[in-house]
């Protein structure tokens, strides 16, 4: 595969790895943000299945994996750039963040501070066995 595919993203951009959002394709709802390299995205287009790149583990990361809580694509598109990849997923298990909530984005900045504003799905040291 080339480093670009044609039409899709740009991975010759950003050291060859984009931001990834994933987007609930039913509510509309940001789940999480992550990297894909041009690895990771050829594995998703071909398996209809969400697959980004750790940087802290710097290898190939399928959503899901340990927590069992995986993303299907159901469609895929890529920004004016073609340097920020956006997927509509439908999120089974209930969970995309790895703290066991819907969205990694359950902290709303307020004036009194971080307010958590998700309810969690899941227990993280049950399912890792850590926070």
């Amino acid at each position: 595969m080339t480093n670009t595919p044609p039409n899709g993203p740009d991975f010759s951009r950003c050291d060859g790895l984009l931001p990834a959002i994933a987007q609930d394709a039913e509510t509309g709802e940001v789940l999480m943000q992550a990297y894909m390299n041009v690895e990771s995205y050829a594995e998703t287009v071909a398996t209809g299945r969400a697959v980004y790149y750790s940087r802290s583990r710097q290898k190939l990361w399928r959503k899901g994996e340990e927590s069992g809580n995986v993303q299907m694509v159901k469609a895929i598109f890529v920004d004016c750039d073609r340097d920020t990849i956006l997927l509509q997923v439908e999120q089974i298990g209930g969970a995309a963040c790895h703290e066991g909530y819907k969205s990694c984005f359950f902290r709303q900045i307020t004036p009194e501070g971080l307010q958590v504003v998700g309810e969690r799905v899941f227990d993280p040291e049950k399912v890792y066995g850590k926070k």
